[in-house]
C-alpha cells in the first residue's frame, strides 16, 4: 500500500470502527457512520456558517483553532440566559457537549479543525443574526 499526503483542507478523514481510516472530498453528508475529522480555512463568517446554530446529537465535538483566533458560542439552554463564549487561539481546542447547539465566530481569519460523529447533525438559522 502506498502512503500519500492528504490535503486536510480539501478532504475529510473518516475514522471507522475496526480501525479503518479513509480520506474523501469534503461533503456535508451527515448520515455517514464513524467519526469525521475536518479542517478548513475560515476567512469570513460564511466559512463557519456563523448565521446558523449547529448541533451534533450523536457525540461531543472537538473544535480546535489551528491558526488564528475564534470564538465558539453555546446557545442558552434556558430562556433569558446569555450565550456562553469560549475563546480559542492557535493551538487550543474545546469539547462541545453532545446535543448542545453552538456556532463559531472569527476574530481573525483562522484555520479550524473539528472532530465529531456527523450522523444526525443539523443546522438551524439564527433568528437573532
Amino acid at each position: 500500500m502506498t502512503v500519500i499526503p492528504i490535503d486536510l483542507f480539501a478532504s475529510h478523514i473518516s475514522l471507522h470502527h475496526g480501525g479503518e481510516v479513509h480520506a474523501a472530498r469534503q461533503a456535508m453528508d451527515s448520515d455517514e457512520d464513524g467519526w469525521r475529522l475536518t479542517a478548513f480555512h475560515a476567512k469570513t463568517v460564511a466559512d463557519v456558517h456563523g448565521d446558523h446554530w449547529e448541533v451534533h446529537p450523536e457525540a461531543e465535538e472537538v473544535v480546535s483553532c489551528l491558526v488564528g483566533k475564534i470564538s465558539v458560542y453555546l446557545r442558552p439552554e434556558e430562556p433569558g440566559q446569555e450565550e456562553e463564549e469560549i475563546r480559542l487561539w492557535a493551538g487550543t481546542a474545546a469539547i462541545i457537549p453532545r446535543g448542545r447547539w453552538h456556532r463559531i465566530e472569527l476574530d481573525i481569519p483562522s484555520n479550524i479543525m473539528a472532530v465529531t460523529l456527523p450522523r444526525g447533525s443539523r443546522l438551524e438559522k439564527r433568528t437573532e443574526a
